[in-house]
């Protein structure tokens, strides 16, 4: 795909939000003056784009501060917000690398039900394995006989070998035989799929902690990355998830699905203003082509209707 194609895809996924932003800092500017009265109004139409309290109120200052040569347009705004959600980005914008020198390397793939998980895995399996590496899929999702149906069905599309056990199987067993493959084998990269869990229950949190320890047990250095797989249409909702699942393992990464669904893409902002976790990619369809790395610029000015 070439750039153009993905921001063509960015824009359109990212056209709910744009559009709620440019009506909402339309309405906002109506009397063309930058006073309290607009500037609160600013902020709420910020704050219910889902880029939560602090990051819109942190905007609002930014606003409120500059030194515009004259009273400010609906596109200088625009511009002026894009620019400082950048900066509130770029710090996380963080490409997926590979270490090269680990092997194999291993992607611990985590998520509540509906992120997405599995699919994520497939799309990252494509990019890899046209990147020239060996990849292994785990099949830990063994809570759910149609996860593992869909892993396979990846795997075959990828020419990625799964490794599954039956419906119901121990998932950290499984993980266990599919990293001794993966050594016996010399395969580049193990991605993990593990079943999606509700961050409020602790008994299925407390089996994402054993798979990580028997990962552990075969590698001290692994698992390399912990990937946190977020749907965008539960707004702040990701906030809790991303709480509870870094009490439970190290996520060292996030990855930002269903950006197309709803309105509410200015929570990619929140998470980073927040966490400061890196975000490697982010995806806007179903489509295999459909995830890509995530650039800070790029989404800001998607975000409020700037592509070019």
């Amino acid at each position: 795909m070439t750039q153009n194609d993905w921001l063509s895809r960015l824009k359109n996924g990212l056209s709910r939000t744009s559009a709620h932003l440019n009506e909402g800092i339309a309405q906002a500017l109506k009397n063309k003056n930058l006073d309290e009265s607009t500037l609160d109004d600013l902020e709420d139409i910020l704050i219910t784009s889902d880029m939560g309290v602090s990051a819109a109120a942190k905007l609002r200052d930014e606003v409120a501060k500059a030194k515009f040569e004259k009273e400010p347009s609906f596109k200088d705004i625009k511009y002026f917000l894009a620019a400082k959600i950048a900066d509130i980005l770029k710090p996380v914008e963080q490409p997926l690398l590979i270490d090269n020198s680990k092997k194999p390397f291993v992607i611990l793939v985590q998520g509540v039900n509906g992120s997405g998980k599995t699919t994520t895995i497939g799309k990252l399996a494509k990019i890899f394995t046209e990147e020239g590496k060996s990849v292994l899929l785990a099949a830990g999702d063994t809570f759910r006989a149609a996860a593992i149906e869909q892993l396979q069905i990846w795997g075959d599309r990828t020419g990625c070998r799964v490794i599954s056990h039956t419906s119901g199987a121990d998932p950290a067993g499984l993980v266990f035989d599919a990293l001794g493959t993966a050594r016996r084998d010399n395969i580049d990269l193990v991605i993990i799929d593990t079943a999606g869990r509700l961050q409020n229950r602790d008994d299925l949190m407390a089996e994402l902690h054993k798979i990580s320890r028997v990962i552990r047990k075969l590698d001290q250095t692994a698992p390399h990355c912990c990937l946190l797989i977020l749907d965008a249409t539960v707004g702040q909702n990701a906030l809790s998830q991303v709480e509870k699942f870094q009490k439970t393992s190290q996520i060292t990464g996030l990855v930002m699905n269903k950006l197309d669904g709803s309105a509410r893409g200015g929570i990619l902002v929140s998470l980073a203003e927040k966490f400061k976790l890196p975000v490697h990619a982010i995806g806007v369809g179903e489509g295999e082509d459909d995830l890509m790395p995530f650039n800070a610029e790029d989404f800001a000015k998607n975000l409020l209707g700037l592509n070019n």
